[in-house]
């Protein structure tokens, strides 16, 4: 996730970033957590209740979501609704980015006009996260910091050309139910095209204001489109649905619409697509940056500090966070020499990474076994949950590979979310590219920090809460939601997966990437670092594959600070964690502390510190 609350400029950035039905239950031996309950108080039936500030508080929140949905669509399609179904979104206008701003602004002066001592701790939990996140969103929306964004509209990481065919392909987030759902998507097609259009726009608007994104990044994208206007009409992802027509369509309506995708396909997609290319190609790239970090960049000293607080949601310099990194990279190293010792390698460290990333043992054989590992590991992570959490999603999960003609340009693994209602499950995706730059050890850590109890625990028990306003139901904030997927797979050792020192290793990997994002995001847009410098810094200091830390690299390049944010946001819940139970002793409770976590949203990481502190207080006081 990227962004603030109300700003969704990608699919990716939707929550998801990327972000309404079914109330969660607990056990009835287990106290509600003090601040889980958000909903309107009942009102009496004998007269017309006062409007109090509770119900001023509430009555915002329900019209800035409606209010964002009319202007985000997509974020509507995630949740389930399709009241706006057929619309793609004005995204990157000015008057998209005015609209914005003026509803920010409006809701930002309601809610100061709402008394905030008048509200119980509850609400004024939900009132504290509104505040903060609308005015991340001002900040991203003030004219320094849009003059460098908007002009700067995609990348191979984040943008439409990326994320709109794997939503449109009737695998991702639109529904294909009926005639309706089909010919919704393809009045979305033209809203992509005129989005293609406005990008091309955005860049030119750039290159007249000094303002160009990496040639690294431009490259990927080119390559990225040729991969799509390679295929042939009934290759492309946007012709999926054509293969999956419900059996109670007519033939009469499968030949009408099998007729009109493939005519969007050839006539509206492949042309907006190919002037996206020859434009980037030919015009573009010559004057994009060579200079990977934003430092290079006009006013981009100024654009990461605001992207370190956005993501990070605390108040910590480029500088901090590199030292930080720095700390973390060796501790884990001292970790990485134990497993060695243990397995009995021989050699130097730097040795026996390169023994773990291409050792043909750790290697899956086929795309189907990398598949079955997968739900092997669901099936034995799903049998100890219960131990650990108190409430379990309504939604089911999906484990599904990349499509073939992104996965190069994508991580190791991701989430998407399924709707509230369960309808659609959540899925997470794994990548199955250059299957020896793959390794078996890393699985299982993967799957704890996408799958369960990962983003698929946190995203859906937001979204299913009924308790919830919406901008708690579906908004987020990186740290928060990446720091508990991150944390989620250290409750891998609480499981007792980690006993055999591979797995061990495969854990310490990952986690020692986040903790090296720290050191080589601020060291690519901080301190100049280069490409090269910063993948063998990665491959130096832990087991990954060349192939993902290229991947990795060049994504810290598209999203600048978006990583930093991972680790700062597991090591507050790790903190917390330890605090409770040094203060609580045999009065910590693992579920409790969890539904505390997760059951009131994602939460800026200040205001989660706070939180968990009244409840270990009231907690000991009990």
């Amino acid at each position: 996730m990227r962004g603030s609350r109300r700003l969704a400029l990608t699919l990716g950035s939707v929550l998801t970033v990327i972000l309404a039905s079914g109330c969660t239950t607990r056990p009835s031996n287990v106290p509600p957590p003090p601040e889980a309950a958000l909903a309107p108080s009942a009102a009496p039936a004998e007269a017309m209740p006062v409007q109090t500030a509770h119900d001023r508080l509430f009555q915002l929140f329900k019209e800035d979501d409606e209010a964002s949905l009319r202007l985000n669509p997509m974020q509507g399609i995630y949740r389930g609704d399709l009241r706006y179904a057929d619309r793609f979104g004005d995204y990157i206008t000015d008057a998209y980015y005015d609209a914005e701003r003026a509803q920010a602004r409006s809701s930002l002066d309601r809610l100061h006009a709402i008394d905030r001592n008048a509200l119980d701790a509850t609400d004024q939990l939900a009132y504290d996260v509104f505040e903060f996140e609308t005015k991340d969103t001002l900040e991203g929306l003030s004219p320094e910091i849009l003059s460098l964004t908007r002009v700067q509209p995609l990348n191979h990481f984040f943008g439409f050309q990326a994320d709109y065919p794997t939503f449109a392909s009737g695998k991702g987030g639109a529904p294909f139910n009926t005639v309706a759902d089909y010919e919704n998507n393809l009045k979305r097609h033209a809203g992509y095209v005129q989005w293609v259009d406005r990008a091309i726009g955005r860049f030119s608007e750039g290159e007249a204001s000094g303002v160009v994104t990496t040639k690294l990044t431009i490259r990927n994208v080119i390559e990225q489109l040729d991969n799509q206007l390679a295929q042939k009409p009934e290759d492309s992802q946007f012709f999926g649905p054509v293969k999956q027509f419900p059996a109670s369509f007519s033939d009469a309506d499968k030949a009408r619409l099998t007729a009109a995708y493939r005519a969007a396909i050839v006539d509206q997609i492949t042309p907006a697509n190919r002037r996206l290319r020859d434009f980037l190609k030919t015009e573009y790239l010559p004057r994009a940056r060579e200079g990977a970090g934003e430092l290079y960049m006009k006013g981009g000293d100024a654009l990461y500090r605001h992207q370190i607080r956005s993501t990070t949601t605390l108040p910590i310099t480029p500088e901090e966070i590199h030292q930080l990194g720095l700390k973390e990279v060796a501790r884990i190293t001292d970790g990485f020499r134990e497993v060695q010792k243990e397995v009995g390698f021989k050699g130097t460290l730097p040795q026996f990474f390169d023994y773990m990333r291409t050792s043909p043992k750790f290697q899956p054989k086929t795309r189907e076994s990398l598949a079955d590992d997968f739900r092997a590991l669901q099936t034995r992570v799903e049998a100890k949950l219960p131990q650990f959490f108190s409430t379990m999603p309504k939604a089911k999960l999906a484990i599904r590979p990349y499509d073939p003609t992104i996965e190069k340009f994508q991580a190791g693994g991701s989430y998407e979310q399924g709707t509230p209602d369960g309808s659609r499950p959540g899925t997470f995706y794994y990548n199955a590219y250059d299957l020896p730059s793959r390794s078996t050890w890393e699985e299982t850590t993967l799957f704890l920090h996408e799958g369960e109890p990962g983003h698929h625990f946190q995203i859906s028990l937001a979204q299913e809460n009924e308790a919830l306003p919406p901008f708690l139901k579906f908004g987020g904030n990186t740290a928060y939601v990446e720091g508990w997927a991150l944390y989620a797979e250290t409750l891998g050792y609480d499981m007792g997966f980690y006993k055999d020192p591979y797995a061990r290793f495969g854990t310490l990997n990952d986690e020692m990437l986040r903790a090296m994002r720290l050191v080589v995001d601020t060291g690519i847009h901080a301190k100049g670092w280069t490409r090269e410098q910063a993948i063998a810094y990665m491959l130096g200091h832990s087991g990954m594959g060349k192939t993902d830390a290229t991947a990795e690299v060049e994504r810290y390049i598209a999203i600048p600070s978006q990583a930093t944010a991972y680790k700062i946001g597991a090591l507050t819940i790790q903190k917390l964690r330890k605090k409770a139970e040094d203060v609580l002793g045999p009065k910590f409770d693992i579920k409790d502390f969890h539904a505390q976590v997760l059951m009131t949203g994602a939460l800026p990481l200040a205001i989660l510190e706070a939180k968990i502190d009244r409840w270990i207080a009231e907690r000991k006081a009990s």
